[in-house]
């Protein structure tokens, strides 16, 4: 029998679904990459096919293992990493999904929230879980769900459907229904974990009148959560790591060490600080989240997110029709040498950390007749870098700790004027990795950990490459940028209030 030379990660995201290969020195060999499905149903309403997830996700599997001829001798192990707080509800039987995977994007629970917020909830359920009462977390979803969806707690009092986020549902569907788990980073975002035990919380799943028989098992980021089923690609071999998209990108940057940041351009923007065993409670509206769980100890981070970065390129270049691409975005906005007074607020499904207001709306302000396609280019450019310093401003004031550098990675650190606006409006280095798949990078590495394919995280570390150090640029007028951004944000809060 061959010596495994491989580990595979699965990488389930928002707009695709990915797998790809990496070999010992954490050195990618393949990938392949299927488009998913956005659903607008209505305004506000985010959904995606639970039943085209895992096709999209298993048709690359296939593809990769075929590419480079692989044997499942060949294979170590898989990881499985995934945008996480979407639900997916399926019968446990036939393995149908009882209806549409509601994404984290999904705002439809916002009145949900606003009512327990008022009833006095929002302090215990920050105490218990680390989060807050925001349409984002899966609690509300799946109470949403189970309210609306005719004669499905009734189902559901009877174990005759399950309910997860998208690795609990890929898990159960590569082990053909065996195993239905989930790992402690992914159930932290669910409302329903408690934050200091890293198990369910029987007063979240009383609140939100979830039936605790839905929920799968919680265990460790790394280790052995069952093997591929007979009959599928890659069959027998075991997946032994698993976290949330964010969590798996921390840990794929290296962030092994207390202070360590790093933040990922994708769909959204996720700002996450490592803060080891110690759990640190923000007085400006972050989270407190699960970074993982190995050997039975929590590891904790201060975590904010903005909702719509790549997304707002995406808006500019289909729905605009303003670019062809995401490279010609950057182009247009490294054209100018500032956005000409327009400030772009992209709250297009409500603004996350530090805002916490799921019925703000998106906004542009400060066009005048000399405004053209680059000035709005630029805007949007900023307006993800505007978001992620309000976020980095916040995490300092909470931990005391200040940013020696910024690590970032996803699709959107591959744009140069993008790393340079942030550096400025940080003062402060980024350092681009070589390889910007942290995110699978991260799920490969829990994954070899888990099978001792890698012995160490000192040895993980020691693969890291660097792209490029952007430096910041004194000289550029970042007080009255910073000025019109807090000045357009306050005008985008509650546009779609009900109260108005």
């Amino acid at each position: 029998m061959s010596d495994p030379r491989f580990i595979i990660a699965l990488d389930q995201g928002t707009t695709s679904s990915r797998t790809i290969v990496f070999d010992r020195a954490g050195r990618k060999m393949a990938t392949a990459q299927r488009e998913l499905t956005q659903h607008y149903p209505k305004s506000g309403w985010v959904e995606h096919d639970a039943k085209e997830i895992w096709s999209t996700q298993y048709e690359t599997l296939v593809e990769v293992m075929a590419s480079l001829n692989l044997a499942t001798t060949d294979i170590a192990a898989i990881g499985i990493t995934n945008q996480r707080e979407t639900l997916v509800v399926w019968d446990s039987e036939s393995g149908e999904p009882t209806g549409p995977a509601l994404v984290w994007q999904d705002r439809r629970t916002a009145d949900d929230c606003r009512r327990l917020v008022e009833a006095g909830f929002e302090a215990e359920v920050s105490e218990r879980t680390g989060l807050r009462l925001d349409p984002y977390f899966t609690g509300t979803k799946l109470a949403w769900m189970l309210r609306e969806t005719e004669g499905l707690r009734d189902r559901a009092e009877r174990g005759e459907v399950l309910a997860g986020t998208i690795d609990t549902w890929l898990l159960w569907k590569l082990t053909k229904g065996g195993v239905h788990a989930t790992d402690a980073s992914n159930a932290s975002r669910t409302l329903l974990l408690n934050i200091e035990t890293g198990e369910w919380d029987e007063r979240m799943i009383e609140m939100l009148d979830i039936p605790r028989a839905m929920l799968p098992e919680v265990k460790d980021s790394v280790g052995v959560f069952g093997c591929v089923a007979e009959g599928l690609v890659a069959a027998g071999v075991p997946i032994a790591g698993m976290a949330g998209d964010q969590q798996a990108a921390l840990f794929g940057q290296g962030c092994f060490i207390n202070g360590m940041v790093k933040n990922t351009y994708g769909t959204g923007c996720f700002l996450l600080m490592q803060t080891g065993e110690k759990r640190i409670i923000s007085a400006h509206n972050l989270l407190t989240t699960v970074a993982w769980r190995i050997g039975g100890k929590l590891h904790y981070a201060l975590e904010g997110a903005v909702f719509v970065a790549g997304a707002a390129v995406q808006w500019a270049r289909d729905e605009l029709k303003l670019v062809d691409s995401a490279s010609e975005l950057s182009e247009l906005a490294a054209s100018v040498p500032d956005a000409g007074g327009v400030i772009c607020v992209p709250a297009f499904t409500g603004l996350g950390a530090p805002h916490w207001d799921p019925y703000a709306r998106g906004t542009i302000t400060g066009l005048t007749r000399g405004t053209n396609r680059a000035h709005i280019c630029r805007a949007i450019l900023e307006s993800i870098a505007l978001q992620s310093a309000d976020l980095i401003d916040a995490m300092r004031q909470d931990s005391g700790l200040e940013l020696a550098q910024l690590r970032v990675d996803g699709g959107a650190a591959a744009s140069d004027p993008l790393m340079q606006i942030q550096s400025n409006l940080l003062q402060t280095e980024v350092v681009r990795p070589a390889n910007l798949e942290s995110t699978a990078l991260g799920a490969a590495h829990l994954a070899g950990l888990g099978i001792g394919f890698w012995t160490s995280q000192t040895e993980l570390r020691e693969q890291s490459e660097v792209d490029q150090i952007f430096s910041p640029d004194s000289s550029v007028d970042l007080a009255t940028l910073k000025h019109d951004w807090k000045r357009a944000v306050k005008r985008a809060y509650g546009w779609a209030s009900a109260k108005e």
